[in-house]
């Protein structure tokens, strides 16, 4: 069966980057760039309208900024998101993927690499730049719980692997939390799938059960939910 083209909206201040974006994205046998944005506004406008598939993000841009129409993209379940960033605006990353980005590239990234990431985000997958991966991942192990994360009244049930009971978790099954624990440490569906022994159609089964129930919009945001929790 063929695979649905990827519909890709571009998202940046940057006119010569969206050109280069473009030429990239065009080049390939199966994604179709659909549209273009200078801004936030813009971005939200013309995502609502073409609803594609995966929109590249810049974070810094005039007026509404990439973190808040990230924010408003994936809350209204509107496209995943992939932000392409630069190391000078790290302190931003954590608040995009707090946001439901599906993970984030640097701008340096080979052309390669980013095609790649557009077809995993497409699939379901998260990615995160492997330079700053160790840094972002401690970031969110430091630091508090996100008010955006449900916190569920306590059951009095204790987890194995999962302490001290943690509220948030009370939901999930005893693989869900294995399922969880594998994506806190950033591992893809087939990685999921190859560490419990299940097929890939079936860890992408869990994967979406476990943002359903933790009420997340990403993968990434599940990540932190590990962390916090614990289970990494």
């Amino acid at each position: 069966m063929t695979r649905p083209r990827i519909r890709v909206l571009l998202a940046d201040d940057h006119a010569a980057i969206r050109a280069g974006l473009r030429l990239l994205l065009d080049a390939a046998d199966d994604v179709d760039v659909v549209g273009e944005a200078a801004d936030g506004t813009a971005a939200i406008r013309n995502a609502r309208a073409l609803r594609p598939d995966v929109v590249l993000m810049d974070l810094r841009m005039p007026g509404v900024d990439g973190i808040e129409a990230t924010r408003t993209l994936t809350a209204e379940g509107v496209a995943d998101v992939l932000v392409l960033t630069t190391f000078d605006l790290d302190e931003y990353v954590d608040s995009a993927l707090r946001a439901g980005a599906a993970g984030f590239l640097l701008k340096t990234a080979e052309p390669a690499a980013l095609l790649d990431a557009v077809r995993r985000v497409a699939d379901g997958d998260g990615v995160l730049a492997p330079e700053v991966t160790r840094r972002v991942l401690a970031t969110f192990a430091r630091g508090p719980v996100p008010d955006d994360v449900p916190r569920h009244p306590a059951s009095g049930r204790e987890r194995a692997g999962v302490g001290p009971d943690d509220p948030r978790l009370v939901d999930l099954t005893p693989r869900e939390v294995d399922v969880l624990a594998a994506l806190g440490r950033g591992l893809s569906n087939q990685g999921v799938a190859a560490e419990l022994v299940i097929s890939e159609a079936t860890a992408k089964t869990h994967v979406s059960r476990v943002l359903a129930k933790l009420g997340v919009a990403s993968r990434m945001q599940a990540a932190i939910v590990a962390r916090d929790a614990g289970l990494t």
